[in-house]
């Protein structure tokens, strides 16, 4: 009997069923030597490691040389990986920039905004329970923060970013940590207008010159603006507000992110305003959404804001005297040591079931995520409040989270806010706040030193959204054309409220608005 250990030759014979008397049988004609299994396979790992290896090195060695199609930018790994790379797609290039881009502008604006605190990578100083009203807040992550810190907000959590790569050729998106912001907030009253746009023309000389810049002309840049977008609009030969960053050809070639965008652009996107909560772990966000739900909400409508005497673009004097004669409604207006208190504020919008949004000195208001934050439905008055702004945070059904008043209505006093809020069915209103309080995390910064957290905030959400929007400029280069996603023009804003399938621009309930 053969030995079972020896299985690396057999005798083979066409025909041969052991019979000793087969005309073959012994005298070696027709036999065949046949490899036995490990063999094969030892040859066959040793062709797929060459390979692994072969394109491995051609992929490593072609970096220098990919330009304007970017293995990352169709969601192909940068090499081959056994384990799957979460990144893949994902990677973002962070420009150093030269420290008066940035870090040179925080002692600088803080001297021009002494009440601002940008502690704490911007997110301010913590918010103690023993501060006033501070027990309306999430008991951890609540800080004292400024409506126009974004920059730094966003800046801290790029640093931190899981998929950051310091390799511009594997990078999907390239971001410029520029806090124009804070440049134009200290620039808005000069009267010298080249020395009012001198850094951000700087900043874009800077930016041209660079070779990740020109690969795809900027279409792959991305930066916060950090205030709203008419601060940065102004025309070329307009003696009026603000600088004219928005407007180089360079910048219009790049995704920019700010707290209210201009619909008519068609390169800037609304992104939520910072609120008081930065969470750092998934739990703090659940509990706090917890809250909301149970929290008792003893007035129909509230409205926490000023009236903003002598403006016709706001009907926040008509809400005031409407909810004064209410007896369902309460309001907080700015007072002598309280127009800065985020605990009494949030105490009010807990206790409401709807939250009134008006025009303010724009269209959009802070309070609008801090409403949301507090679990209350938003009531808009104007489209351009949310609804053509915050497209990539709140969904598409704004009928789904929010009320909308036509705003001429509340102007002409023909219609009463209480009456329209009143005959919502309750398990319709019970629907909208459970949307709302679902939302609470896409429309919040976590904190950028949190950890191991699985939920997608405000940042996540519009890095995301950035690194789409670059794919589909890219792919669009690669068939030789120029990706539009939306058109110039006073349609642009209807683009993104067209339903899935939908690329017709017809009339639209808001064309009076816009």
């Amino acid at each position: 009997m053969k030995p079972c250990s020896v299985p690396t030759i057999e005798r083979y014979a066409a025909g041969d069923n052991g019979d000793s008397k087969h005309p073959n049988k012994g005298d070696g004609a027709g036999l065949l030597i046949r490899p036995s299994r490990l063999f094969y396979l030892t040859v066959l790992s040793t062709a797929f490691w060459t390979l692994v290896f072969y394109f491995n090195s051609t992929a490593q060695g072609n970096v220098a040389s990919t330009v304007l199609f970017k293995r990352s930018a169709f969601s192909l790994p940068s090499s081959f990986r056994f384990v799957r790379d979460r990144c893949a797609g994902r990677y973002i290039y962070m420009y150093d920039l030269p420290a008066r881009f940035n870090a040179d502008l925080v002692p600088a604006y803080q001297k021009h905004s002494p009440i601002t605190d940008m502690s704490n990578d911007g997110l301010g100083s913590p918010i103690t329970p023993d501060q006033d009203g501070a027990g309306f807040l999430p008991e951890k992550g609540a800080y004292d923060t400024d409506q126009h810190v974004l920059g730094m907000i966003f800046h801290a959590r790029m640093k931190r970013y899981e998929c950051l790569t310091h390799d511009p050729a594997a990078a999907a998106a390239v971001f410029v940590p520029f806090y124009a912001g804070f440049d134009a907030s200290m620039r808005l009253w000069k009267t010298d207008l080249p020395e009012r746009d001198a850094l951000a023309r700087d900043l874009v000389e800077w930016l041209t010159r660079r070779p990740e810049w020109r690969a795809m002309g900027g279409r792959d840049h991305f930066l916060v603006a950090g205030r709203v977008a008419w601060d940065f609009l102004r025309g070329k030969d307009d003696n009026g507000w603000g600088t004219t960053f928005l407007t180089f050809p360079a910048i219009r070639n790049t995704t920019v992110l700010s707290i209210e965008a201009s619909p008519w652009v068609g390169h800037d996107f609304g992104v939520p305003y910072p609120s008081h909560f930065h969470p750092a772990s998934d739990a703090d966000v659940a509990a706090w959404q917890g809250r909301m739900r149970q929290a008792g909400r003893k007035w129909l409508w509230a409205f926490a804001g000023g009236p903003r005497p002598g403006s016709k673009k706001t009907v926040r004097a008509q809400i005031i005297q409407q909810c004064s004669d209410s007896s369902t409604c309460a309001t907080f207006a700015s007072a002598t040591g309280h127009h800065n208190s985020p605990g009494r504020i949030m105490a009010l919008l807990e206790s409401a079931r709807f939250c009134l949004q008006p025009c303010g000195d724009s269209f959009t208001r802070k309070s609008t995520f801090d409403a949301i934050l507090a679990g209350c439905i938003p009531v808009y008055f104007h489209p351009l409040s949310a609804y053509v702004q915050y497209t990539w945070h709140l969904p598409r059904d704004y009928r789904s989270y929010s009320v909308f008043i036509p705003q001429a209505d509340v102007a002409r006093r023909n219609v009463s806010i209480e009456d329209v809020l009143r005959k919502i069915p309750p398990a319709q209103v019970a629907r909208m706040r459970e949307e709302v309080i679902r939302l609470i995390p896409r429309v919040m910064y976590r904190d950028p030193t949190a950890k191991d957290t699985s939920f997608k905030d405000a940042f996540d959400v519009a890095v995301d959204a950035v690194v789409h929007r670059v794919a589909k400029r890219r792919r669009a280069a690669a068939e030789g054309r120029e990706y539009v996603d939306s058109v110039d023009g006073n349609d642009s804003w209807k683009y993104d409220l067209l339903e899935d399938g939908q690329n017709h621009v017809g009339p639209h309930e808001f064309d009076p608005y816009m």
